[in-house]
């Protein structure tokens, strides 16, 4: 659940709780996890991030349409259902949007938000960070929001520096193998999947040359 600093219930839980801190608007890949997990809360930097996915949610004029990811979604899945139904279940699973503070140890203050059992973030973390000392701070904030136990999920690119939306330059923080590797470790998880595909598209819009997906368990 969440409760605030006085307390305050903000929101009753069905059971497993998942958490996904991961750039932009995007929800197609949590099409999976509404499966296995009941209480999907996303946590979100920018409150243009949060509308645009409360018009998704509440199917608003103007909203995003996902629905081609969840065809998708369902044929790698091997799934015959209609998309209609993916999408209905993932809506009812998302519990919650909330906006973060990255300046703040606590991601969501002043709100207190119950450890959960997993934590996914999709290319955000390389996004935030300057460099490795605040990618390490960053990776404690997401860790704290996870009980022990529990898994993290991360996909990020490796050895990118930058990426371009309507010819406005971003950084990245360049991380490679070693590096996620190494903290994972130093930071009390250990990996048990770890995964790496190689760039095939080429394209000026970054310069990333591989992507990696992992999975570790929070032991301390």
């Amino acid at each position: 659940m969440f409760v605030s600093s006085e307390s305050l219930t903000l929101g009753e839980f069905k059971g497993n709780v998942l958490i996904d801190f991961s750039i932009g608007p995007v929800i197609h890949h949590l099409y999976p996890a509404c499966e296995y997990f009941r209480d999907i809360i996303l946590l979100r930097v920018s409150d243009h991030c949060i509308l645009e996915v409360k018009k998704w949610l509440n199917a608003r004029t103007g909203a995003f349409d996902w629905s081609h990811t969840a065809t998708i979604a369902l044929e790698i899945g091997g799934n015959s259902n209609p998309y209609e139904d993916n999408e209905t279940q993932l809506k009812a699973s998302i519990t919650n949007v909330v906006k973060c503070d990255l300046s703040k140890e606590n991601l969501i203050d002043p709100l207190i938000l119950q450890q959960a059992d997993c934590v996914v973030t999709a290319c955000m973390l390389e996004v935030i960070s300057k460099d490795q000392e605040d990618f390490v701070r960053n990776l404690r904030k997401l860790s704290q929001l996870l009980k022990c136990g529990g898994h993290i999920m991360i996909y990020c690119f490796l050895n990118a520096t930058y990426f371009m939306v309507q010819g406005e330059k971003f950084h990245f923080f360049k991380i490679n193998e070693h590096i996620l590797r190494s903290e994972l470790v130093n930071e009390g998880f250990v990996i048990k999947h770890w995964e790496v595909f190689q760039r095939t598209a080429k394209s000026h819009l970054t310069d990333y040359d591989s992507v990696v997906f992992c999975t570790a368990i929070k032991e301390k």
